[in-house]
């Protein structure tokens, strides 16, 4: 087909009608036309098509090659292809003539197929082009060579833009694989002091049992012992020794009365710290103001104090829990970092939401300090916050205190109006 065009082309430069006037068919007979389908196919094509002889001078160029190079045919016809289109690379450098695929497919008859460069049209500006370069023989001499060409500027706009969305994607990826890892590791930590605590916790409840509990029975033990001891010699005394004796039996019980009490007291706070009863005894709302009330007491400072909240309202167990032990991680904060004076605790009751915030009036701290990896109590805040559907909000600067605020959706209540 390549030699074919060749010779067409060389008919069309002796038959200057079909070259000059392709555009205007209606002026050429039809059966003329047909009689040249290889023509009227080059002369309808919407790529370019263009050959070159041995001298690499145009020998003929069809309409829409003449017109994406911005030339009409009769100035392109005689011209040296690489000199008027192809001199240059995308980037402005030269391209040697020698280095032409182009050239080489009748010089070494080697085709080619490129799409990585570019096509300079009259008014010197470039388009990116995706060209074909095919020697064409005659009588196993090569005689030049047939090329054809199209402007890729949308396709390679739309690689371009695919490679963007790529990029973006496979960053996005990155990051969103980059943050599940940073939140998986926190999980492991947040697992593990977990699990750190949760033994320090039995480590002091046992040690509180065993300190506490533990030398309160004994001491009650060897009371016991003593009483029944004299009492088992009470026959044998006279009636003075007697009295002696009832009276120290008697002071004897009430230490023993005293003991008792203290073993109860211990008792009670070892199972509030293991669950706290004023949940079942006095709801949610009693028990985090027993709570504040107890911290400043302990920790003397001041409280203020505001609640407003429907007080009929229960909370899930689940849910009550989970507020009070924030609640107390809050004011833990305030114990061990503030250095505070005043402690302002907020609880709202707003469009079925609760909002509960302490603020303190204390030293404050960065925001990092809140965001490490090693704040195990904010980030156990935040896991459990984040369980009933609500987040952590903490506000602090150095020497201005510290806001930290519970905001957590309320179910649906039946009591609601």
């Amino acid at each position: 087909m390549a030699h074919g065009l060749l010779v067409m082309a060389m008919h069309l430069e002796l038959t200057p009608a079909l070259t000059a006037t392709p555009s205007n068919p209606a002026h050429m007979p039809v059966t003329d036309a047909w009689r040249d389908p290889l023509g009227l196919m080059l002369e309808s094509t919407g790529e370019g098509v263009f050959g070159v002889d041995l001298e690499g001078l145009c020998v003929f160029i069809n309409p829409a090659g003449a017109r994406l190079l911005g030339w009409t045919q009769q100035q392109v016809l005689g011209q040296n292809m690489h000199v008027l289109t192809h001199h240059a690379h995308a980037d402005g450098t030269h391209y040697p003539l020698d280095d032409c695929p182009i050239y080489n497919a009748f010089r070494k008859g080697e085709p080619c197929r490129i799409d990585t460069e570019v096509f300079w049209r009259a008014d010197g500006s470039s388009f990116p082009v995706a060209y074909s370069s095919y020697p064409v023989f005659d009588q196993g001499q090569v005689r030049g060579a047939v090329v054809t060409f199209a402007d890729i500027t949308e396709r390679k706009r739309a690689e371009a833009a695919l490679h963007q969305a790529k990029n973006e994607l496979e960053q996005r990826v990155a990051e969103r694989t980059q943050a599940l890892e940073t939140a998986l590791q926190q999980v492991r930590e947040l697992a593990a002091w977990s699990d750190a605590v949760r033994e320090e916790e039995r480590t002091r409840i046992a040690r509180e049992v065993h300190d506490e509990l533990g030398s309160l029975l004994v001491a009650l033990k060897m009371d016991v012992g003593w009483l029944d001891k004299r009492l088992s010699e009470q026959e044998q005394r006279s009636a003075l020794e007697a009295q002696s004796m009832r009276e120290k039996m008697r002071g004897k019980c009430q230490n023993m009365g005293r003991l008792i009490e203290n073993a109860v007291v211990n008792v009670g706070r070892i199972i509030t710290d293991l669950r706290p009863s004023i949940l079942d005894h006095q709801g949610l709302w009693g028990a985090l103001e027993w709570q504040a009330q107890e911290f400043v007491q302990s920790a003397e400072q001041e409280l203020k104090w505001c609640m407003e909240v429907n007080e009929q309202r229960v909370l899930p167990e689940p849910m009550a829990m989970a507020v009070f032990r924030i609640f107390q991680e809050m004011l833990s904060n305030v114990g061990r970092h503030a250095q505070a004076r005043t402690v302002d605790v907020d609880i709202v009751e707003r469009e079925d939401w609760l909002h509960l915030s302490v603020e303190d009036d204390g030293c404050g701290a960065e925001a990092r300090a809140f965001e490490s990896a090693q704040a195990y109590g904010v980030m156990g805040m935040r896991e459990r916050a984040r369980h009933f559907g609500g987040a952590i909000d903490i506000d602090s600067q150095l020497g201005r205190g510290t806001r930290m605020r519970l905001s957590m959706p309320l179910p649906s209540w039946e009591g609601a109006p």
